[in-house]
C-alpha cells in the first residue's frame, strides 16, 4: 500500500514539473494576433487627446448626423427623452436635483469622442466614420455652450478644449499622479 502512494505521489510530482513545459507549449489552438489584427481593436483614447485618429468636423456637420442617428432616443437638441439627456444641467453637480450632462458632467472633450466612436448609435455602434464623430462631438460641445458653431474639431483641437466640469472630480488617490 506504501509503494503504491509512493508511486501515485510520484507521478503527480513528475506531472507537476512538467507543467511549465506544457504551459509554454500551449494546447496549439489559434495563432499569435498580429499588429495588424490588433489595431482595429485598439482605439483608446486618453484624456489629453492622444489616440485620437485624423479626421475633422464641426457643428453644422454634426447636427445633420445628430438628426439621423441621435434625434430618436436623444430628443431634439440633445434635450433627452426617451433616453439621457445630453445638453444643459450647468451649475446643478451642487444639489440634489443633479443634471448630468456631456456638458455639465463630462470633464475631457476626449471622452465625448470615444464614447461615441465606440457606443453610438446605440443600435450599430461604431458604425460613424471619425469625420461623423467628430462633428458629433463638435455638436454636443456646440450645444453646451463649450465651442462656437463654427469651430472645426479634429484631433489638436479638441484636445485643447476645455470642458466645465474638468475641476469637479476628486482624485481618489492623491498620492498616485498621472505621468
Amino acid at each position: 500500500m506504501f509503494t503504491r502512494k509512493l508511486c501515485v505521489g510520484a507521478l503527480a510530482g513528475a506531472a507537476f514539473a512538467a507543467m511549465p513545459a506544457l504551459a509554454q507549449q500551449g494546447p496549439g489552438l489559434g495563432v499569435e494576433i498580429t499588429a495588424e489584427d490588433l489595431a482595429p481593436w485598439d482605439i483608446s483614447i486618453e484624456t489629453d487627446g492622444s489616440g485620437l485618429p485624423p479626421g475633422s468636423g464641426n457643428a453644422a456637420g454634426g447636427a445633420e448626423i445628430y438628426a439621423a442617428q441621435c434625434l430618436a432616443c436623444h430628443g431634439e437638441e440633445g434635450a433627452g427623452q426617451p433616453h439621457d439627456r445630453l445638453v444643459g444641467g450647468h451649475g446643478t453637480l451642487d444639489s440634489l436635483a443633479q443634471v448630468r450632462t456631456v456638458g455639465s458632467f463630462w470633464p475631457y472633450a476626449s471622452t465625448v469622442f470615444d464614447y461615441v466612436r465606440r457606443s453610438m448609435p446605440f443600435n450599430t455602434p461604431k458604425t460613424l466614420s471619425d469625420d461623423e464623430v467628430y462633428a458629433l462631438t463638435a455638436y454636443l460641445l456646440y450645444l453646451n455652450g463649450v465651442i462656437d458653431k463654427d469651430e472645426d474639431i479634429n484631433a489638436r483641437t479638441l484636445a485643447r478644449v476645455r470642458m466645465p466640469n474638468v475641476d469637479g472630480f476628486i482624485m481618489a488617490y492623491p498620492s498616485v499622479r498621472e505621468e
